[in-house]
């Protein structure tokens, strides 16, 4: 029993993985396709790539999506799309997508909403809940830093805040400073766990029992669906780090 529970487990980690290259590849296809093939030209590209070596992604992987940008002429253009709607227990969810067919995705994320105990809003209905930051996060254990040294290269590079916790720092920057905070950043050698703009709640609830699991299953299903790059909720679900 235990035997099959693993290889359960390893057989969806192994599919999140894939689903997670395949997501990369279309965010790096469609920087490349807008502002280039050359990363040291393209910071929007240049970060797609960053966030895809930080998961292992393979370079054949990085490399193909470019060539694919560089070389397409008549291929598939995606667009951008920002969902928003109400999880479980009234909670927020903003999901971002690149689709190359807005009814397809549309109807895809409005299911998944609604079988899960949710609803899909109107454009604005929840975006009022977080703001818009760029987000660099560094791990504590890989850079013998002090928090005091840390507040201040962040700040003289332009950042407006440091979060300091047990195990990492959380850098915000204005999103349209991010890339000059993060090529500070990186001059002072560090790496990051986490670096792009992102949207991030104002405050967040704890969500458990029956709401949680639904929560839960929602969050799986965005993972599993392709045009679904990211999503930004204002939830905790507690003991899910236990």
């Amino acid at each position: 029993m235990k035997f099959k529970l693993f290889k359960d487990r390893k057989g969806k980690a192994d599919q999140a993985k894939n689903n997670k290259f395949v997501k990369l590849a279309r965010e790096i296809y469609v920087h490349a396709r807008k502002g280039g093939p050359n990363p040291e030209s393209n910071f929007a590209l240049k970060t797609a790539i960053s966030a895809a070596r930080a998961v292992q992604m393979p370079s054949d992987n990085i490399e193909r999506a470019i060539k694919k940008a560089a070389g397409a002429s008549d291929s598939v253009e995606y667009e951008e799309i920002m969902y928003e709607g109400y999880g479980p227990g009234g909670t927020a969810i903003m999901v971002r997508c690149l689709t190359d067919n807005r009814n397809r995705t549309a109807a895809d994320v409005r299911s998944i909403f609604n079988k899960r105990g949710g609803n899909m809003g109107e454009s604005g209905c929840v975006a009022y809940m977080f703001d818009h930051k760029g987000l660099l996060v560094i791990d504590r254990e890989e850079f013998d830093t002090d928090e005091d040294t840390m507040m201040m290269q962040a700040l003289e590079y332009g950042a407006e805040d440091v979060i300091v916790n047990e195990d990492s720092f959380e850098v915000l920057t204005h999103p349209h400073e991010f890339e000059q905070v993060k090529n500070g950043l990186e001059k002072e050698n560090y790496t990051f766990l986490t670096a792009g703009v992102q949207w991030l709640p104002q405050n967040t609830i704890k969500s458990d029992g029956e709401n949680a699991e639904k929560l839960q299953k929602m969050m799986d299903a965005f993972e599993d669906n392709e045009d679904v790059q990211d999503v930004y909720v204002n939830f905790e679900i507690e003991g899910e780090d236990e």
